[in-house]
């Protein structure tokens, strides 16, 4: 195993030199606007939601504008990002925060994970990035980084273990301001440079301290990944029908779902899916909305 002491060392530099501009980066974002951030780019690249982030921290620069709203609002400004229910937990989140916390984002992990859609790296995140603290942030980035330099693995395994854990640990800087920027450091180089497929190694900082490289980058054995298909997907059906009810302020009709999707069985499962999501209400007999 590699001597974890001297990444940080290598790592934080180079993130100085090397960090993308963005938004919830500046010192002058809030921590409602690094809560924003992490919703949304749960499973979804920057580049889709840039867009979307900047127009919803101006229609709601607080938590308490957008727990004013019904959530259907919430999915409608969700636009196309993806994993809409990721709106309703935001939302949910929020009247949270407005009830708990008189509108302001709590700064405790504990408090954090006791929010609606917020688990432990979204808690971890949040106290990190919008309040300096020391925590372990281990999103998928930060995983595939510390899997291929400190095990010598390609790919971290399908969930979080405790050795996992623990081994992240060991590098976490000690003292919290500087924890929190390794916390981004790494991410960072995983999402730039320590790609999921064709790494930059020679771009890489820590190059000649990772043991996967060391190693003649031996191939992942481990089980298989889930791929990431999307056409003729349930996920693809739900988002067209959703579609619909998001770009109408009016109840959608049944016909107009009906001749959004070929497949009569899928289109009605996932239909049903939505209203057990909460993601659509029945108006009536024959009609749809948000919620």
């Amino acid at each position: 195993m590699t001597s974890v002491a001297p990444l940080p060392a290598r790592v934080l530099p180079w993130y100085d030199e090397h960090a993308r501009d963005l938004p919830w980066r500046d010192p002058s974002a809030s921590p409602w606007a690094v809560m924003v951030s992490e919703f949304m780019l749960q499973q979804t690249p920057v580049s889709r939601v840039l867009p979307v982030y900047e127009q919803w921290l101006e229609r709601w620069p607080r938590a308490s504008g957008l727990a004013a709203e019904p959530a259907g609002e919430a999915v409608r400004a969700w636009g196309r990002l993806g994993y809409p229910r990721r709106a309703l937990r935001l939302h949910a989140a929020a009247t949270q925060i407005v009830r708990g916390h008189d509108g302001e984002v709590p700064a405790s992990y504990d408090d954090l994970i006791a929010l609606p859609g917020v688990g432990d790296y979204t808690a971890a995140a949040i106290a990190s990035f919008a309040f300096g603290q020391r925590h372990v942030v281990l999103d998928t980035n930060v995983r595939r980084v510390l899997t291929r330099t400190l095990s010598g693995l390609e790919f971290p395994a399908a969930t979080v273990t405790l050795a996992e854990r623990e081994l992240a640990t060991t590098v976490l800087p000690g003292d919290a301001p500087t924890a929190a920027r390794w916390s981004v450091a790494v991410m960072e180089l995983g999402a730039t440079v320590c790609a999921a497929a064709s790494p930059r190694c020679a771009s890489c900082p820590v190059a000649d301290l990772c043991a996967w490289r060391g190693a003649g980058h031996p191939a992942y054995d481990g089980p298989p990944r889930r791929g990431q298909t999307y056409d003729g997907t349930d996920r693809q059906c739900r988002g067209r029908i959703l579609a619909l009810a998001r770009e109408d302020h009016a109840p959608v009709h049944r016909s107009r779902i009906d001749s959004a999707w070929p497949a009569a069985e899928q289109r009605q499962r996932c239909l049903e899916s939505l209203v057990r999501d909460g993601l659509l209400v029945p108006v009536g007999a024959e009609a749809y909305a948000l919620p």
